[in-house]
C-alpha cells in the first residue's frame, strides 16, 4: 500500500533519539534500544491468517490480520526487553521499557493527526511517566494524548479457544474498532509475557506504549520526528537542568 514506508517511523525514532544520545552524552542515565524491522511480503514463506506463532515468551499468537506484522515483531523485542531489565544489576535501576510505532490509524480517528498517544501500564502509571511526557511535549511543541489500557482491551484479544493463548488482531481496520488504538498494547503485554509484571507482581516492571501513526507525520509530507523533542526533553533536558 502507497505510504507504508512510513510504517518505519517508530524504529527511525529510536534510531534518532541515539543519534542525540551520541552527540550530548548524558550523564547518569542508561539507554538501550532495539529496532523491530520486518518486511511484510508475499511469498511461500509469508505468515498467513489463522497461523499460531509462540513468541519468544512461549505465549501463542493466533494471526488474524497479516498488517498488523508490527506489532507481531514487537512483541520479541519486549520480551527481550523484558529479560534485560529483570537481570538483577538492571532491575536495581529501576528500568522502564518503551514501544514507539506507527502501529494504528485509530490513533489518528481518535486524536487527529498530529498528536501521539501515550498508555501506561501500572506500574508505570504509579510514576505518573504518561502526565510527566505530556508536559515536556507541551513545552518542546511535541503534543501528547493520554490513553488508558482497560479490561476491555484485554477482551478483545482474549482467546476464542483453546489452540492459542492471545489473538493478533481483530477482523476489522483499527480505525473502526472501538478502543482500537489501545489493544494493542494490551497484546503487546499478553505476548511479551510483561502481563505477568504488573504491579501485584514481586517483580513489577514499568512499560509505555506510544503510538506515533499520526504525530509521526503523513505521506508524502516531511516525517515530523516525533516523539524525539518530548523524549529528549523528559530523559535529557530535564536531568541536565537538575545537574
Amino acid at each position: 500500500m502507497a505510504g507504508m514506508h512510513r510504517d518505519k517511523c517508530g524504529a527511525a525514532t529510536v534510531a534518532g533519539l541515539f543519534k542525540i544520545l551520541e552527540a550530548v552524552k548524558p550523564r547518569d542515565i542508561e539507554v538501550v534500544g532495539w529496532l523491530a524491522l520486518v518486511r511484510n511480503s508475499v511469498g511461500s514463506a509469508c505468515y498467513v491468517s489463522d497461523e499460531v506463532i509462540v513468541s519468544r515468551a512461549g505465549v501463542r499468537v493466533r494471526v488474524v490480520n497479516t498488517d498488523a506484522e508490527g506489532r507481531m515483531v514487537m512483541a520479541d523485542l519486549l520480551c527481550k526487553a523484558k529479560e534485560s531489565a529483570l537481570k538483577p544489576e538492571n532491575y536495581k535501576l529501576c528500568p522502564h521499557i518503551i514501544t514507539i510505532a506507527t502501529l494504528t490509524g485509530h490513533v489518528i480517528r481518535a486524536y487527529g493527526p498530529n498528536y501521539t498517544a501515550v498508555m501506561d501500564n501500572g506500574p508505570a502509571r504509579k510514576t505518573s511517566f504518561a502526565q510527566s511526557l505530556q508536559k515536556a511535549g507541551d513545552i518542546m511543541g511535541d503534543p501528547f494524548e493520554i490513553s488508558y489500557i482497560r479490561r476491555e482491551d484485554y477482551d478483545i484479544v482474549a482467546p476464542p479457544s483453546e489452540y492459542e493463548d492471545v489473538l493478533q488482531s481483530n477482523t476489522k481496520p483499527s480505525s473502526e474498532t472501538p478502543r482500537g488504538h489501545q489493544f494493542p498494547a494490551a497484546f503487546h503485554l499478553i505476548a511479551s509475557g510483561l502481563d505477568k509484571h504488573g504491579n501485584d507482581s514481586c517483580t513489577p516492571l514499568a512499560y509505555s506504549h506510544l503510538d506515533i501513526a499520526g504525530s509521526g507525520g503523513s505521506h508524502p509530507k516531511i516525517p515530523t520526528g516525533a516523539p524525539i523533542p518530548a523524549l529528549v526533553h523528559h530523559f535529557i533536558e530535564s536531568r541536565c537542568s537538575r545537574v
